[in-house]
C-alpha cells in the first residue's frame, strides 16, 4: 500500500502525456518543487479534467512513484481565481511561473518561499493599476532570490524581504526601484540558470 501526501499546491505549467495524461510542474507547500502526472485526465469525463489547470491553487494528493508523483485527488482551494480573469494580474503571475520553475530543482520544501508567493498572488489579485502590477512583480521577485539565497545584507532588502508581504510594501518599491532593479538583475546574472 502506497503512502498518500496531503498538501496544497500551485500548478506551474503542465504538457501533455500519452492519450490522455498530463504531466504537471506544481510548487508543493510541503514537497517543494515536484513532477507529478495525472492518468485520464484530458478524457471529457475526467473529474480532474477542471481543476487541474495551470496557475491554479489546489489541494491535491500524491503517491510517490518509482521516478515521479502521481496525482491521485484534487480540488479547488477557490483563492487566487480572479488572477486567470485579468490579463495584467495573469502576465505576472505567468512570469513568477516561469521564474520559480528557472529556480526550483528538486524537492527541498520551503514553506517560507510558498507562503510569500501565496501572499504576493492574493496581493496581485485585488491589484488595479498598472504601477501596482510592476511594483508586485518586483517585490514577489526580490522576495522568491532572498528565500533561496541570492540576496541578502543592505537594510533596504531586509525590510522588503522580511517584513510581512502586505500591501504597503508595494509603495516601498517606487521609491528605490531601479536600485532594487540592478540588485535583482544582478542575483538573476550570478544564479548562471
Amino acid at each position: 500500500m502506497h503512502h498518500i501526501y496531503h498538501t496544497e499546491g500551485l500548478i506551474l505549467g503542465s504538457k501533455d502525456s500519452g492519450e490522455t495524461g498530463k504531466y504537471y510542474a506544481i510548487f508543493t507547500r510541503d514537497l517543494g518543487m515536484i513532477n507529478a502526472s495525472a492518468q485520464g485526465v484530458r478524457k471529457m469525463s475526467s473529474k480532474l479534467r477542471y481543476v487541474l489547470q495551470d496557475f491554479s491553487y489546489i489541494k491535491l494528493d500524491l503517491v510517490r512513484g518509482k521516478d515521479f508523483w502521481r496525482l491521485t485527488n484534487a480540488s479547488k482551494t477557490n483563492q487566487l481565481e480572479n488572477i486567470l480573469k485579468r490579463s495584467e494580474a495573469l502576465t505576472v503571475f505567468g512570469n513568477i511561473t516561469r521564474l520559480l520553475r528557472r529556480l526550483l530543482a528538486g524537492e527541498y520544501p520551503n514553506e517560507d518561499l510558498f507562503k510569500d508567493v501565496l501572499n504576493g498572488l492574493s496581493i496581485l489579485e485585488k491589484a488595479d493599476s498598472k504601477e501596482e502590477f510592476q511594483n508586485i512583480e518586483v517585490i514577489m521577485v526580490l522576495r522568491i532570490l532572498s528565500n533561496l539565497g541570492y540576496i541578502s545584507g543592505d537594510e533596504l532588502y531586509e525590510n522588503l524581504t522580511k517584513s510581512p508581504f502586505e500591501g504597503n510594501l508595494i509603495f516601498e518599491i517606487s521609491k528605490n526601484r531601479s536600485k532594487i532593479l540592478s540588485e535583482i538583475n544582478k542575483a538573476l546574472k550570478e544564479t548562471h540558470l
